[in-house]
C-alpha cells in the first residue's frame, strides 16, 4: 500500500490552517490586521477587561507571543493596557471605542470565510468540534 504526506492528519489540518490563514489575510487587510491580531480582538469582543493571563489562556498564545500583538494594537488605539485596581503588578486590557467600532464592522467576517469555504456548516461545526477535541487530548497528554 501507498503512502502519502496527505495520508497523516498532521498533514491535513497543516495545510488547512494555512489555507484558512490565507483566505483570512485579504479580509483582514481591509481592517489592518493580522490573524493573531484578529483572535485577540474576537477574544477581547467576548470577554473584554482582562489581564494578560487570561487572554493568553482564551487565545492559546503564549504570553511571549502575545505581548507584542498587544502592543500593536494598542498602538493602533483598538485597546488599552491600565494597571489592575485589584494588584498593580497586572495590567488589565480593555477595548477602546475604536475597537468596539471595529467588532461592528467585522462581525460577518466568520460567515463570509465559512460561505467560501463551500462547506456545509453542520460539516463546519463538526470540524470545529472534533478540532477542539483533538487539541484538548493533546493537551492532557502533554
Amino acid at each position: 500500500m501507498s503512502q502519502q504526506l496527505s495520508d497523516n492528519v498532521c498533514f491535513a489540518l497543516y495545510t488547512a490552517t494555512n489555507a484558512l490563514v490565507r483566505a483570512y489575510r485579504p479580509v483582514l487587510d481591509e481592517f489592518n490586521l493580522t490573524y493573531p491580531q484578529y483572535l485577540v480582538m474576537q477574544s477581547l469582543w467576548y470577554n473584554n477587561g482582562v489581564s494578560l493571563t487570561q487572554l493568553s489562556q482564551d487565545t492559546r498564545l503564549d504570553p511571549g507571543t502575545l505581548t507584542p500583538i498587544v502592543k500593536r494594537l494598542e498602538g493602533k488605539a483598538l485597546l488599552t493596557r491600565n494597571v489592575s485596581p485589584d494588584d498593580e503588578r497586572k495590567k488589565v486590557i480593555n477595548l477602546t471605542e475604536t475597537g468596539y467600532a471595529l467588532r461592528d464592522k467585522a462581525k460577518n467576517l466568520t460567515r463570509q470565510l465559512e460561505q467560501e469555504s463551500k462547506m456545509d456548516p453542520d460539516k463546519v461545526e463538526e470540524l470545529r468540534l472534533h478540532c477542539l477535541e483533538l487539541a484538548k487530548n493533546l493537551q492532557q497528554g502533554a
